[in-house]
């Protein structure tokens, strides 16, 4: 089980995730990547996108029978959910208003979920607006709180906490112009007692040092290892540095 996990290690070590797109990638492509994976894992892998038109069993099989990595679904809508992961962040956009991504979707998809037997990890989302508009905010027809709202930020994110939510994702969004700022992610921090995620616009392992250094718990990965996979080591040295910190 993976949150069990999360709760030992934190505030003790830092975890770093993996975000894989399968229409990003072709069956040699992902082996390549999922090559270099295995010589530098992160924690976890999670598979997704805003629009996925590739099948995720299969890519979740391939990554499988590739890597002992656990593989979570990171699901843009209800057509990612599928049996083969070994669970789920199951994501409430908290930072919108649109009623399908804060629970109608999740209804739909509870009975296949406990039917499935995977573990579900609900995961409040807030989606920090960090310049160009997101495929997030396309897709979901919702708009990011913007960076420099700290105390709605901070609001949401423990009202989540207090919802019963088990993780606190901040993401910039995909394709982000620049990663979420330190400062916003160490007011979240201070206010929350659960693990917390930063992802987004994250290209440098400088840029996944300040944000572990603010506070972040976890790191998410994603665009720039589709373009340089080889940087995958460069971001998990990062991440080991902060073994046993405090």
């Amino acid at each position: 089980m993976l949150y069990p996990t999360l709760l030992s290690r934190y505030n003790q070590s830092k975890m770093l995730i993996m975000l894989i797109d399968p229409d990003k990638h072709d069956d040699d492509s992902l082996l390549g990547t999922l090559k270099i994976v295995n010589q530098n894992p992160p924690d976890v892998i999670i598979i997704g996108g805003s629009l996925v038109s590739k099948s995720l069993n299969e890519s979740i099989s391939l990554i499988k029978e590739t890597t002992s990595i656990p593989v979570f679904l990171f699901p843009g809508n209800l057509l990612q959910v599928c049996d083969q992961a070994d669970g789920i962040l199951l994501i409430s956009l908290i930072s919108g208003r649109n009623p399908d991504y804060l629970i109608g979707n999740h209804v739909l998809a509870a009975p296949f979920l406990r039917k499935s037997g995977m573990e579900v990890i609900p995961t409040g989302y807030i989606l920090v607006g960090t310049g160009t508009k997101t495929s997030v905010e396309y897709i979901s027809n919702t708009t990011a709180i913007p960076a420099s709202k700290t105390d709605i930020v901070v609001s949401t994110a423990m009202a989540a906490e207090m919802l019963g939510l088990k993780l606190i994702y901040l993401e910039g969004g995909s394709g982000a112009d620049s990663p979420v700022n330190k400062d916003l992610i160490t007011a979240v921090k201070k206010n929350i007692s659960i693990p917390l995620i930063v992802g987004g616009g994250i290209r440098t392992p400088q840029q996944a040092t300040d944000a572990y250094t603010a506070g972040a718990d976890i790191i998410v990965i994603g665009n720039v290892l589709e373009e340089s996979p080889e940087l995958l080591k460069e971001f998990v040295k990062c991440k080991n540095q902060f073994y046993n910190f405090k």
